[in-house]
């Protein structure tokens, strides 16, 4: 079974690193399927029966993402908001068919690591930002990962460090 990774990166075509792990999976057809909502869904107007469909034909879904202001792209949340329904996701016999599902997010972060920290510029971890995610996937019952980030793009985004951080995600998507 491969393994949805769905993109939502509003400025794909300036990013470095979602760029670079997205061309890596690119490598790799038979085990991903990539979905990029934002070149979907251009207008915002989300076909929530495909959507449904897409999550329901995978068992391993990656939100792949860049944090900025302390959350995720817009899109995702309303994508979020509109996918997770009533009685598909959650709250019916026949819904939580994301149950046992794997989630993992996918993170790349302009921060350095040491900043989302208790003693940090930011006071918070990325864990800890991004919990409202975690609980969320519990409610539906879906099986929540561990998450993968790249810190620090804003300050150090060399070509060294992203190709590291490219093997390491191919890792850690395997580990799912």
């Amino acid at each position: 079974m491969k393994t949805l990774v769905i993109i939502i990166h509003p400025t794909f075509e300036n990013s470095v690193i979602n760029k670079r792990w997205i061309e890596e999976l690119n490598q790799y057809p038979d085990q991903y399927t990539l979905h990029n909502l934002y070149t979907l869904y251009p207008d915002e107007k989300i076909d929530v029966e495909k959507e449904q469909q897409l999550i329901e034909s995978h068992d391993i879904i990656v939100f792949q993402f860049p944090f900025y202001w302390f959350n995720c792209p817009p899109l995702l949340k309303k994508w979020l908001d509109e996918v997770l329904t009533y009685g598909w996701a959650y709250g019916s016999t026949s819904g939580y068919k994301m149950a046992n599902k794997k989630i993992a997010l996918a993170i790349s972060a302009g921060i350095n690591k040491e900043d989302y920290s208790a003693n940090g510029r930011y006071k918070y971890t990325l864990e800890q930002l991004t919990a409202s995610f975690e609980v969320t996937f519990d409610y539906i019952k879906a099986d929540y990962q561990p998450l993968f980030a790249f810190y620090g793009a804003e300050h150090d985004a060399s070509p060294e460090r992203i190709e590291k951080s490219t093997e390491d995600y191919i890792s850690f998507l395997k580990s799912l």
